[in-house]
């Protein structure tokens, strides 16, 4: 299957000159599979605990960290929150931190770019903006 990644390269869904953005790591694909549907339903992880899993901005790296050591073939949502509703839901979750869950199908029209997340030699990832 020809990945649909470049496509959404550099999403246009901005919207104002202010978005609270939370991101999403999953594998390229689930965001495949996700583009063909019209709809992330979440990982398989996301699916068991009835909710999409997201981390914000200073949250990414150790998620990253945590929950994806080793794994190749990633990609990151970043995700306009403002769009999701009252389905997102900020909840105390790793050291009582505020996490964002989604209670809901992650619509499309809310992914402001899909970046590919590259995998070091030492097993860590490229992460845009948070790793030297």
């Amino acid at each position: 299957m020809k990945s649909s990644l470049q496509s959404w390269q550099f999403g246009d869904n901005a919207v104002g000159p202010i978005l609270e953005l939370i991101y999403k790591l999953c594998d390229l694909a689930e965001w495949d599979a996700a583009t063909l549907a019209g709809i992330y339903a979440g990982s398989e992880h996301d699916r068991r605990d009835g909710f999409i899993h997201f981390s914000t901005a200073g949250q990414l790296l150790v998620t990253a960290e945590k929950h994806f050591a080793g794994r190749d073939g990633l990609v990151l949502l970043a995700v306009n929150a403002s769009q999701l509703g009252a389905d997102l839901k900020y909840e105390p979750s790793r050291d009582d931190a505020l996490f964002p869950h989604l209670y809901a199908p992650l619509a499309l029209s809310a992914v402001v770019s899909v970046t590919p997340v590259p995998l070091r030699p030492d097993g860590t990832h490229e992460l845009p903006g948070t790793n030297p």
